[in-house]
């Protein structure tokens, strides 16, 4: 039968573990380690706190010390593109690494956030991403990656916001390179969009302010609002895009779906994707 809670580590464990900063808000341990229970695997997962000035360092700790794999999140996704040994296709396509999995002594950088993006928008918010205009907040990691992926689906026109312009402009530049029929452009739109994703990491903190510019742009010029931030639950961003009248969605699903496909990676297995769910749920609801 299938353990319900984890079982004590001992030396067979196996350990995985998400680095951050900041990290306490991650919900990632309490999925993966309900994931590990669900299969009986003797795993354990643990986030920890890392600066981006100790990523290769504790990187290399890991392996040392016979990690099984590691989730990247904020600020170290495309830091670490330099810091692992291979690159998967995923990786060297949307050039961020979100999991890396140690194996034979090698450390191999995947990206899982990109299909999980598309999944998300499409389960939460039923957007379909072909033809549509987005205005994109943020030019970090999760920011490049989601604005890569959005060209690659095909959108028809896709608006890019960062606090230091020269990054999205960068990216502009990329993705017209790379797709040129999708028309991109940095700064705000002036007409109405479809759908507004928010990469940026404002709103983790009860502190934070909105990363919209409301001046530049009213929340009633789009018919949805997706935030990558998950817990708070509702940010100060997706509060006024309710009021407002828009649909809304959190980034639960996107954790879910790319730690689903972080999970395969490092198991071999398929993912309890509903019970990860919950337990996401769990987390960040109280329920």
């Amino acid at each position: 039968m299938p353990q319900t809670s984890l079982a004590p580590i001992n030396a067979a464990t196996r350990l995985c573990a998400v680095l951050g900063s900041p990290i306490r808000h991650s919900a990632s341990p309490a999925m993966h380690n309900a994931a590990f229970a669900a299969l009986d695997l003797n795993w354990h997962y643990l986030a920890l706190e890392v600066e981006p000035k100790n990523l290769r360092a504790a990187i290399e700790d890991a392996r040392a010390k016979g990690f099984a794999g590691l989730n990247l999140t904020v600020p170290h996704k495309l830091l670490a593109v330099d810091m692992v040994d291979e690159l998967d296709a995923s990786a060297k396509t949307w050039r961020a690494v979100n999991t890396i999995k140690f194996e034979n002594g090698l450390a191999t950088g995947f990206n899982t956030d990109a299909d999980a993006i598309v999944t998300s928008l499409h389960e939460d918010l039923a957007v379909e991403l072909r033809g549509v205009k987005v205005l994109l907040l943020g030019a970090g990691g999760a920011g490049r990656t989601a604005a890569l992926k959005l060209a690659a689906e095909n959108v028809a026109e896709l608006f890019l916001v960062n606090r230091t312009v020269c990054k999205a402009e960068e990216i502009a530049s990329e993705i017209k390179k790379q797709f040129p029929a999708v028309k991109v452009s940095v700064g705000y739109p002036q007409t109405e969009i479809d759908l507004l994703l928010n990469a940026t990491s404002l709103g983790l903190k009860s502190d934070d302010g909105s990363p919209l510019d409301e001046k530049e742009f009213s929340l009633k010029q789009t018919r949805a609002v997706y935030d990558m931030i998950y817990k708070p639950a509702e940010t100060k961003l997706l509060a006024a895009a309710k009021a407002a009248g828009c649909k809304t969605a959190n980034g639960i699903g996107m954790l879910v779906h790319q730690g689903a496909k972080a999970f395969e990676i490092w198991t071999g297995q398929p993912a309890p994707v509903a019970v990860m769910r919950r337990a996401v749920e769990g987390s960040v609801y109280g329920v």
